[in-house]
């Protein structure tokens, strides 16, 4: 989670909507991306939420740093699945060479345009050489606040491919695709898969 108060107090103040709209099961591109795994990697997952994704990721044989940027949706994760997940924002990461991947879905469409560079360079750090990153955007070249008033910022499949490469990532796929997001709106949406060189 990015430090927007806007949208760290609606997290904060809505975690029975989440627990109840989307923790019945895991992120639709998880199990492809885990597929890609060596067994037993580390993997820290960004934006944890309810901690649906990081009870999949255990249940399959990997080991999890489950974080959050909110403390509500840290005590549901570990409430509701044990996750051991632990309070930490997108721009509190500083790890280096730690993790074999990093799993960021849904979330990190809250951080500001003109940070988004900074967070990547960070999550390319706390990579080891090898290392895998999912992440999934909502698409577009703007930002707006919803009507939940969180912060949402859009990108475009060129910007993502050279914010990525400027990381130092090599990005395997920009995929599209259509889904409804928090808000029930439906949109358009870009994953990226990128390897740490």
């Amino acid at each position: 989670m990015s430090g927007d108060p806007e949208t760290l107090a609606h997290y904060e103040a809505s975690v029975p909507y989440y627990t109840l709209a989307f923790d019945r099961s895991h992120s639709r591109h998880l199990d492809a991306f885990l597929d890609s795994m060596p067994a037993g990697a580390h993997i820290l997952e960004l934006g944890c939420g309810t901690g649906r994704d990081a009870a999949r990721m255990i249940e399959r044989g990997f080991t999890v740093d489950a974080t959050d940027g909110t403390q509500a949706m840290v005590l549901k994760a570990n409430e509701r699945h044990g996750v051991g997940a632990r309070l930490m924002r997108f721009d509190e990461l500083a790890a280096a060479n730690a993790y074999d991947a990093v799993w960021a879905h849904a979330c990190l469409f809250h951080v500001p345009r003109t940070q988004l560079s900074e967070v990547l360079a960070a999550v390319h750090r706390a990579l080891r050489p090898g290392g895998l990153h999912y992440a999934s955007f909502k698409q577009g070249e703007d930002e707006f606040r919803d009507d939940r008033g969180r912060l949402n910022s859009r990108n475009s499949s060129d910007e993502l491919a050279g914010l990525y490469a400027a990381a130092g990532f090599a990005v395997r796929e920009i995929a599209a695709w259509q889904g409804k997001g928090a808000d029930g709106v439906m949109r358009d949406w870009l994953s990226v898969t990128a390897q740490k060189a």
